[in-house]
């Protein structure tokens, strides 16, 4: 600390130490607000629980006379949290650790932001990352979230095992060998058996990637889909709004040396976008032309660097999502009924929209269970009504049977997604087992899942 920096300290403490204390007085009295990341979901929750072992983590849930919901980053957009009894944080549970052949156990509260320096200091790398890393391990493998690479799995499909406090009371080690449905339902919970305290993650050796991007017609996109999506380890592409262009992204395996990705200009290229809308929003024509042009003046881009450098995007304009999940061999058909919709009903809409890849896996909850699937996500300025727009999207993915990410907005009831999903009614047999008071179900929870 500066000597300034100091002394100033020290002339503001008698200052501080006062409204500190009011504070604390004032919030012991009434709910602090909380509310998620893109400020669509609010709460003013009675408690805020943050305990530091599973012990008292585990008094809390059985002794809890009201609601209580786990509490990560605040990064999913559907009212996972909102409650009026009590949110839980485990940010307690922080630590990274090797365990062997290639595994770490890691704990629940820790930030995917924070994974990547420490497992590349254990000699360890995630096999795959999403593209946003503000999120708790807990949180992101809880709802689902994956990153993209047709033979790779979301990232719940490489817990090997997890430790589960129950709204019971226990402490349960869960694995493949040990507890083993509960393992299956555990690996994507919603938070609704209880709070998870630590996973142990199959890792590989670390890697660098070469990140390739770069624009192309749409229609020559949709011809070439599938085989992008089996060719490069990782492929993502983004269709550009009242375009004719696309947004491809791919990244591969490589020796070659370090040259980072520098400053990421998505947050830029999204506002210059809504600029485009706001200015041309009277000559739809014209405002094709326009993005169309720019677009095509965008040259490729090609960097390489340690994986935790590549996979994640900084994202700082906020905006509310919708993304399903369907079976890969319909995402292009999709895909096309969405560009119309957005063509044709949506003049407003300027974030691109997503689409990435991911592999089937077998745990009871995964919106990829049993089926490789693509996922195609549609966003919304924060700022701007998202209803509207995700009703005209959202009927296009139901008579594919569509799967929703749980961390993003959604309308599926008990009895549709019980239809889509073939373990469904093992989950809630286990969830009822668990939780037999319904300590760990909202109001969305319980729509979720039928709770009478």
């Amino acid at each position: 600390m500066k000597r300034r920096d100091f002394n100033r300290s020290l002339l503001m403490a008698p200052v501080l130490a006062p409204l500190a204390t009011a504070a604390r007085k004032v919030q012991a009295g009434r709910a602090i607000p909380w509310q998620n990341w893109s400020g669509g979901q609010h709460a003013s929750p009675s408690g805020r629980l943050s305990p530091k072992t599973e012990d008292e983590l585990a008094q809390l849930l059985k002794n809890a006379s009201s609601v209580i919901r786990p509490v990560g980053a605040g990064h999913s957009f559907s009212p996972l949290v909102p409650t009026e009894g009590s949110i839980l944080s485990t940010r307690y549970f922080n630590t990274v650790a090797a365990s062997d052949d290639l595994r770490a156990v890691v704990g629940a509260g820790v930030k995917l932001n924070q994974l990547g320096e420490p497992l590349h200091k254990l000699g360890q790398a995630l096999p795959n990352m999403p593209d946003i890393d503000e999120q708790t391990i807990a949180g992101a493998l809880s709802t689902g979230t994956h990153g993209t690479g047709a033979n790779f799995g979301a990232m719940h499909s490489y817990v090997e095992a997890l430790r589960l406090v129950t709204p019971r009371g226990e402490i349960l080690n869960c694995s493949r060998s040990e507890n083993p449905e509960v393992f299956d339902a555990a690996r994507v919970s919603l938070g609704a058996l209880g709070v998870i305290t630590q996973y142990t993650l199959r890792n590989m050796v670390p890697y660098k990637l070469k990140r390739k991007t770069w624009m192309q017609p749409l229609q020559q996109t949709y011809e070439e889909f599938h085989t992008l999506a089996e060719f490069h380890r990782n492929f993502e592409m983004y269709y550009i709004p009242h375009s004719e262009n696309a947004l491809i992204i791919t990244t591969d395996l490589t020796d070659d040396e370090v040259s980072p990705r520098g400053e990421d200009g998505d947050n830029d290229a999204v506002r210059e976008l809504q600029m485009l809308r706001d200015y041309a929003s009277w000559w739809p024509w014209l405002r094709k032309r326009l993005i169309t042009a720019v677009s095509n003046t965008i040259e490729p881009e090609e960097h390489v660097d340690w994986w935790w450098n590549i996979y994640p995007s900084d994202r700082a304009v906020r905006f509310n999502e919708m993304e399903y999940h369907l079976p890969r061999e319909d995402i292009v058909a999709a895909l096309k009924q969405v560009v119309e919709t957005v063509e044709t009903r949506n003049p407003d809409v300027f974030f691109p929209i997503e689409v990435r890849v991911v592999q089937e896996d077998d745990a009871w909850l995964s919106p990829f269970y049993g089926r490789p699937s693509a996922s195609l996500a549609v966003h919304r300025y924060f700022e701007e009504d998202y209803q509207p727009y995700f009703n005209t999207i959202e009927p296009i993915y139901q008579p594919l049977a569509g799967r929703p990410h749980w961390g993003k907005l959604h309308t599926l009831d008990a009895k549709t997604l019980a239809e889509r999903y073939p373990r469904w009614q093992d989950f809630n047999e286990v969830r009822r087992e668990l939780d037999p008071k319904g300590v760990m179900l909202n109001a969305h929870l319980k729509k979720v899942f039928g709770h009478a």
